[in-house]
C-alpha cells in the first residue's frame, strides 16, 4: 500500500452508506487498499491461477492438451463438489490447496523425467512449505503421498535415487516450515515426519515401514510433549474406531466433518465424472500390472485411493477428492491407455462425445450456482459488535464461541480468549472452559474458571443452548459425554437465559446474543 501512495495509485474506495432507520450509517470500502478486501481478493487470485494449473497439469498427465481441457470442464462441472473457496474464502485450506496443485505437479514432471535438474526438487520443496504453512491438516495429506510413494520404490516403480531426492527434499520441506512457523514442534511429531525419517533410516519392507511410522509418531509426540494437539489423523481414528470425547465431538459434529453424503456419488455419476475414472482405474490396473514403466499411472491411482478412504471418512477432505478426480479424467485421453481404441475410432469424437454427456448436468450444476446470488447480512452481531465498541473499555476481555470471537477480534480488537484455531492444545483448553457455560456445571464454578482466564464479558448465543445438527451433537449432549457426573443437573444455559445473578449480569441483550457481565 505504501508502494502504491509513492506512485500515486489508489488502491481503496470508500463510500458512505446511508440505512434505514434504525441502524446508522456505515463506511464500506472496496479495493486491495481495504484489508479485506486484499485477504479475499489473493484468494480468488490463487484459485483462479489453479484454473491454468489444472490445465498445463491434466494435459501434461494426458500427453494432450485436450486432457488439460478436460480436467479444468470437470472441475467447473462439478464445481459445488470441488470447492468452498465460493461460500468461505478466509478459510486457510483456500490459501494453502492451490499449493498441493502445484506440488503434485511438480512431482509429476519429477517422476516422468530422468534428468539430474535440481530446478524441479527445489520447486517441489518450496510448493512443499508452501502448502504446510497456512494449514494445520497439510501435513497428513503429504503422509498419504509418501504412503503412495513408498509401496512404488519397494516394487521397483521408483528408482532408488530419485525416491531418496524425493525423501530428502520432504525432509528439507518439514525442517523449513518448523524453522518459518517459530518452532512449531507439530511439524516433527507428524505421521509425515515419522513417515519420512522411517524411509530415511531403512528402506525397509512395507509393513515395517508402516509399524516403524506409527511408534515414530507416538514417540516424538511425547519427546517433545505436543501429544495434545489434535490432527487430522486424530479425527480418523476417531470416527474409525467410533471414539468420542469432547474434542473429537467438537469436530465431527460440524456438517463438513461428518461421513460423505450418500447423494455425493450420485451427483458425480450424473456428471459422468464417476464412470469416467472408475473405467480410467481399471485400465491402470491391467496395465500397470503387465508394465513396470507405468510409474505416473500407478502413484495418481495410489492418491485417488487415499483420497476417497479420507473424503468418506471426512466430507470436507472431497475438496482434495474431487479435483484429483477432474485430474484422472484427463486420462481418458492418454494414447497409453487407450491407444487401442484411438486406433479404431476417431479420437476427437471419443472425446468430444464424452464431454457432450457431461456438459448436459454440468451446465445444470453450472447455472444452479451462478443463480445463488445474495448479500450478507448479520444485524444481530452488527449490534453486538457495535455495543462492544462504544460500551467498553479497549482493555475488556471478552469469551464465547469461537466464530463469533473471531468477529469480535477483528471488529472491534478486543482481547478475547478463544478463537477457531482449535488444534492448538493450549487454545483447545481455553475454549472447553469458555464452552462449559453449555453445560450442567454450576454458575460458580464456570464464574471462577472463567475469572481465571481474565475474562470480562461473556457472549452467549442462545441458539447454542438448543441447536443439535445431528443426534448426540448439541452442545448438552457433548457435555453429557464429557461430564456425565452432572447429568442430573439443569443445563447452565437455561438457567443463565432466566437470570443470571448472581455471578454473571446481564448488560447487553438482542434477538441471538446476551452479553454477560462476569461479576
Amino acid at each position: 500500500m505504501g508502494i502504491m501512495n509513492l506512485f500515486g495509485l489508489e488502491t481503496k474506495t470508500c463510500w458512505n452508506v446511508t440505512r434505514i432507520e434504525p441502524l446508522n450509517e456505515v463506511q464500506s470500502c472496496e479495493g486491495l487498499g481495504d484489508p479485506a478486501c486484499f485477504y479475499v481478493g489473493v484468494i480468488f487470485i490463487l484459485n483462479g491461477l489453479m484454473m491454468g494449473l489444472f490445465f498445463m497439469y491434466g494435459a501434461y498427465l494426458s500427453g494432450t492438451q485436450l486432457g488439460g481441457v478436460i480436467t479444468v470442464l470437470c472441475f467447473f462441472f462439478n464445481h459445488g463438489e470441488a470447492t468452498r473457496v465460493m461460500w468461505t474464502p478466509p478459510l486457510r485450506e483456500s490459501f494453502s490447496y492451490p499449493f498441493l496443485v502445484l506440488q503434485m505437479y511438480i512431482l509429476t514432471l519429477i517422476l516422468r523425467t530422468s534428468s539430474n535438474d535440481r530446478r524441479p526438487f527445489i520447486a517441489l520443496c518450496l510448493s512443499n512449505v508452501a502448502f504446510m504453512l497456512p494449514w494445520q491438516f497439510a501435513q497428513f495429506i503429504l503422509f498419504t503421498q509418501i504412503a503412495s510413494l513408498f509401496p512404488m520404490y519397494v516394487v521397483g516403480y521408483i528408482e532408488p535415487s530419485k525416491f531418496q531426492k524425493i525423501i530428502y527434499v520432504n525432509m528439507v520441506s518439514v525442517i523449513l516450515s518448523f524453522i518459518l512457523m517459530f518452532g512449531n514442534s507439530m511439524y516433527l511429531s507428524s505421521y509425515y515426519s515419522s513417515s519420512l525419517l522411517m524411509t530415511w533410516v531403512s528402506l525397509i519392507q512395507g509393513s515395517a515401514w508402516w509399524f516403524g511410522t506409527i511408534i515414530l509418531k507416538f514417540l516424538t509426540s511425547k519427546i517433545l510433549g505436543v501429544s495434545d494437539h489434535i490432527r487430522l489423523s486424530d479425527l480418523i481414528a476417531a470416527r474409525i474406531l467410533r471414539y468420542t470425547d469432547f474434542d473429537t465431538l467438537i469436530y465431527t459434529c460440524a456438517p463438513e466433518f461428518d461421513f460423505m453424503e450418500k447423494a455425493t456419488p450420485l451427483r458425480y455419476t450424473k456428471t459422468l465424472l464417476l464412470p469416467v475414472v472408475m473405467v480410467i482405474t481399471c485400465f491402470i490396473f491391467k496395465k500397470t500390472v503387465r508394465d513396470i514403466s507405468c510409474v505416473l499411472l500407478a502413484f495418481h491411482t495410489l492418491q485417488l485411493l487415499a483420497f476417497t478412504a479420507l473424503a468418506i471418512l471426512i466430507m470436507r477432505l472431497k475438496l482434495f477428492l474431487t479435483p484429483h478426480m477432474c485430474v484422472m479424467a484427463s486420462l481418458i485421453c492418454s494414447r497409453q491407455l487407450f491407444g487401442w481404441l484411438f486406433r479404431r475410432v476417431r479420437f476427437e469424437n471419443v472425446i468430444f462425445g464424452i464431454l457432450t454427456v457431461m456438459s448436459i448436468q454440468g451446465y445444470a450444476n453450472l447455472h444452479n450456482q451462478w443463480n445463488i446470488i445474495g448479500e450478507f447480512n448479520n444485524l444481530p452481531q452488527e449490534e453486538l459488535l457495535q455495543w462492544i465498541k462504544y460500551n467498553t473499555t479497549p482493555d475488556a476481555v471478552f469469551a464465547g464461541a469461537m466464530p463469533t470471537m473471531a468477529s469480535v477480534k477483528l471488529s472491534t480488537l478486543h482481547p478475547i480468549v478463544n478463537h477457531p484455531h482449535y488444534e492448538d492444545a493450549d487454545l483447545r483448553a481455553r475454549t472447553k472452559i469458555v464452552y462449559s457455560t453449555y453445560s450442567r456445571k454450576s454458575a460458580k464454578e464456570v464464574r471462577d474458571k472463567l475469572s481465571e482466564l481474565h475474562v470480562n464479558y461473556y457472549v452467549l448465543e442462545e441458539a447454542w443452548c438448543v441447536v443439535r445438527t445431528k443426534p448426540g451433537c448439541s452442545m448438552l449432549e457433548i457435555w453429557d459425554v464429557e461430564d456425565p457426573s452432572n447429568a442430573a443437573n439443569p443445563p447452565l444455559c437455561s438457567v443463565l437465559l432466566k437470570d443470571a445473578r448472581p455471578y454473571f449480569t446481564t448488560v447487553f441483550q438482542n434477538s441471538v446474543y446476551r452479553v454477560l457481565k462476569v461479576n
